[in-house]
């Protein structure tokens, strides 16, 4: 019994990942303009500091803009159904011998890569570094990203950490 309830566990916390990735792509879809205000400072650049010599990667075209969001939307939501799926594949498959449970762990782990390479790679790397948001007082979204990131870190190495049925 107390493999299940580690297994249920996993399952809830990949669940709630998934509702957190929904709510925040849901957010984006509903007030679009809010975070497209950030994404368009941050790839203009414009609120980096005075004479920053870094200037040429700043892109400014609007349509950059709307397509970088788009891309940002939809992997918050594909995050969201992969991470869905996982947490309802682990769900069926609590009760299975190790080597299938594990199985089930696939679809689960794309979703939580995807997450990481999202507001990782996405938001502190390029975000961040690329186009300097960490000089923006105001457009400046590394602590979000990051703690994010952390939790989706989290979320993944509990789902990998063998397990052991004590019973057994």
């Amino acid at each position: 019994m107390a493999l299940q309830t580690l297994r249920l566990v996993k399952a809830a916390f990949v669940a709630a990942v998934a509702l957190f990735a929904l709510l925040v792509g849901w957010n984006n879809l509903v007030d679009y303009e809010s975070n497209f205000q950030f994404v368009r400072h941050v790839l203009s650049m414009d609120d980096t500091f005075e004479g920053n010599r870094l200037m040429s990667r700043a892109l400014t075209a609007p349509w950059i803009h709307h397509t970088a969001y788009a891309l940002i939307i939809a992997a918050e939501l594909a995050t969201a159904v992969l991470t869905a799926w996982g947490a309802w594949a682990l769900f069926r498959a609590r009760a299975a011998s190790a080597a299938g449970f594990t199985a089930a762990k696939t679809v689960a782990t794309l979703g939580l890569a995807l997450g990481i390479g999202l507001w990782f790679t996405g938001f502190l790397t390029i975000g961040a570094e690329w186009f300097l948001m960490w000089q923006s007082e105001t457009w400046n979204g590394q602590q979000a990203a990051f703690r994010f990131t952390l939790i989706l870190f989290a979320v993944l190495i509990f789902l990998h950490l063998p397990e052991t049925d004590p019973e057994a």
